[in-house]
């Protein structure tokens, strides 16, 4: 391709897995950065770099001139409750910014914009949350819900304002990603750092649906060339227990899983404490176990892709491939030191989808030399 494609978001873990895919493909991509965030995603990588904050319209428009296509990754993603402050930052990054980029994409025709939507911002069967999830279903805000649930339902409202003002906007939703290319990390990363440290003494029960890294990239990329205009895709690879999850890391870590497991109810009580302890006293302490993703972890949502399959021919791959990815990119860049946990063991399909995810095939490596 000769055009050059925009990518918000390119440090996190989609839009570091995103712009990976992009160059393998031998597109020309800008990626928008903050300064004052981590980016170490993109070293090495070769790609144009622009530098403004969404949230910022004018600086917007100066990073989207020239390109066609954008892929719109950037997003605060929390599972808090927050002061004031934090919940007026989750709402002008997520619902403004958005606002932003597609009205700058507008005014530049760039194209059409994929938007990352978020499976929490779908809806789910009020007598039965686990049943799975499709397209068609509202979100319910009768209950108690996150900020970044309220922020993400209201980033599909600005999606649909601008495909009504005649804009080709598309959303592929987003379950919880597992895979490499995770420098920031994403809190499954550290879960799995912290799991390979023998630091996770215990667990919580429920579920989630979860995405591939490589899965979730392919969606974006079937949503671009195939997505029809104002539609939104759930893009899932499997649905899984967090004790599936805890027996995938202790088959590729070798570390004994945890034998503790906290009942969800007695979980959630604990979590509303130290949630609120910390979000007022201790606001830049990472929280695992909030009381938002108990109560996600607590319904099992399962996700309905059939849409994705049917209409774009999208095919998931498998979440043990992606937590074996996930594993190899933490313990190739040192963030997994403990000498018990053995290395790496990819067989020869899982090399091939972790070298494309994490940049190798015929690009500047993504896990810097340790």
């Amino acid at each position: 391709m000769s055009d050059t494609v925009l990518v918000t978001g390119s440090s996190g873990h989609v839009g570091a897995n995103l712009v990976r895919r992009l160059l393998a493909d031998g597109v020309r991509v800008r990626v928008l950065l903050r300064r004052e965030s981590r980016n170490e995603a993109l070293e090495g990588l070769d790609v144009e770099q622009a530098y403004a904050d969404i949230r910022d319209l004018a600086a917007t428009r100066r990073a989207i001139e020239g390109c066609q296509g954008v892929y719109h990754c950037a997003a605060m993603v929390s599972t808090i409750d927050g002061n004031d402050a934090h919940r007026r930052e989750v709402f002008e990054c997520n619902v403004l910014g958005t606002r932003n980029v597609l009205q700058a994409a507008r005014e530049a025709e760039a194209g059409r914009v994929v938007v990352t939507g978020s499976f929490s911002a779908v809806g789910y069967d009020l007598d039965d949350p686990s049943a799975p999830s499709d397209e068609t279903m509202q979100f319910y805000p009768m209950q108690r819900t996150m900020p970044y649930e309220r922020s993400k339902v209201l980033v599909e409202h600005e999606c649909l304002r601008a495909v009504a003002a005649g804009q080709d906007v598309v959303i592929a939703t987003c379950c919880a990603v597992v895979g490499g290319a995770d420098f920031v990390p994403s809190r499954l990363g550290r879960t799995l750092c912290d799991y390979s440290h023998g630091k996770l003494h215990a667990y919580v029960d429920g579920g989630f649906a979860f995405v591939a890294a490589r899965d979730i990239v392919q969606g974006h990329l079937l949503c671009m060339s195939k997505g029809r205009t104002g539609e939104k895709y759930i893009f899932s690879t499997e649905y899984k227990t967090i004790s599936d999850i805890i027996d995938l890391y202790e088959e590729v870590s070798g570390i004994p899983r945890p034998n503790r497991r906290i009942p969800t109810p007695l979980m959630y009580v604990f979590s509303e404490v130290a949630s609120f302890y910390l979000s007022r006293y201790h606001p830049s302490f990472p929280q695992r176990f909030t009381p938002g993703a108990i109560r996600l972890l607590k319904q099992r949502r399962h996700a309905n892709n059939e849409k994705a399959k049917r209409e774009l021919g999208y095919q998931p791959t498998s979440i043990r491939a992606a937590v074996q990815e996930a594993y190899a990119f933490h313990y190739q860049r040192n963030a997994i030191k403990n000498p018990r946990a053995k290395p790496p063991n990819l067989n020869a399909e899982d090399r091939m989808a972790h070298s494309a995810t994490s940049g190798e095939a015929g690009l500047a490596a993504s896990v810097p030399p340790t």
